[in-house]
């Protein structure tokens, strides 16, 4: 099967489906400009152990450390723009034929694209809530709120924390009973740019094939459920969701 079968094979499942959920991870968000966690010489944590830096227990225990860490990933983040692919999941949305993106980012960028209904399983990094009496900052407000330090401090003296789920946390349980409801219910769970490896979200497309639906799969590199998917595509995420609108 070659590249353009595969995607005229996906644009007929897609047409044929009357519920169909989006899966994303980082390599959706990898032609933003954002690396990936764990790709070869590019990798977020090639150079950094996360259980030194994105850990819960670091955020309790030394949290100067932490925000070292996610400071600079707020910046970062801040002028990161939708590329092709979040543009072309929000028109799936738009023309009727995808019911949500359930998405394990937190960069908020389907959101920018124009996706309606995103529920970010790993929280978002939007904002930030204090640890100690919960409220909630904006992103823009949060830069105001490091001492000399460089710990983001709440008006009542508590830590502030950004709204991501940090190694050694709960996913948040509202966000993943959604998620499992949609991808329940789905007659096609679309996976893209993702490998499909950290669980509980990598249990997803189980859950839609065991209730009868179908699986596709759309990002580079192996992963888990490609033997079972019914569209398996390799190429660059922008180039193949591209062509899949050309054919829709």
């Amino acid at each position: 099967m070659n590249q353009l079968t595969g995607v005229e094979r996906l644009a007929a499942l897609l047409r044929e489906s009357g519920r169909t959920v989006a899966l994303t991870g980082a390599g959706i968000s990898v032609p933003s400009g954002i690396p990936d966690f764990r790709s070869p010489g590019t990798g977020l944590w090639e150079k950094v152990d996360p259980m030194e830096v994105a850990h819960i227990d670091v955020f309790l225990n030394d949290p100067a450390r932490f925000w070292s860490y996610y400071r600079p990933r707020f910046g970062m983040l801040s002028d990161k723009v939708p590329n092709p692919a979040h543009r072309a999941l929000a028109r799936l949305e738009e023309q009727g034929m995808l019911d949500a993106v359930v998405t394990q980012n937190i960069d908020t960028l389907h959101r920018k694209a124009g996706s309606r209904k995103v529920v970010e399983v790993h929280g978002t990094i939007d904002t930030g809530s204090c640890w100690t009496c919960g409220r909630t900052y904006p992103r823009d407000d949060i830069e105001s709120l490091f001492d000399p330090e460089g710990i983001a401090r709440c008006a009542c003296g508590g830590h502030v924390k950004p709204d991501v789920v940090l190694f050694g946390e709960m996913l948040p349980e509202t966000a993943m009973l959604e998620a499992h409801a949609l991808c329940e219910r789905a007659d096609l769970l679309l996976c893209v740019g993702t490998s499909l490896e950290v669980y509980p979200v990598a249990g997803l497309p189980s859950v839609t094939r065991s209730a009868g639906g179908a699986v596709a799969i759309v990002t580079k590199g192996p992963t888990p459920y490609d033997a079972d998917a019914e569209v398996r595509l390799d190429g660059d995420v922008v180039e193949e969701l591209e062509a899949l609108l050309r054919l829709l």
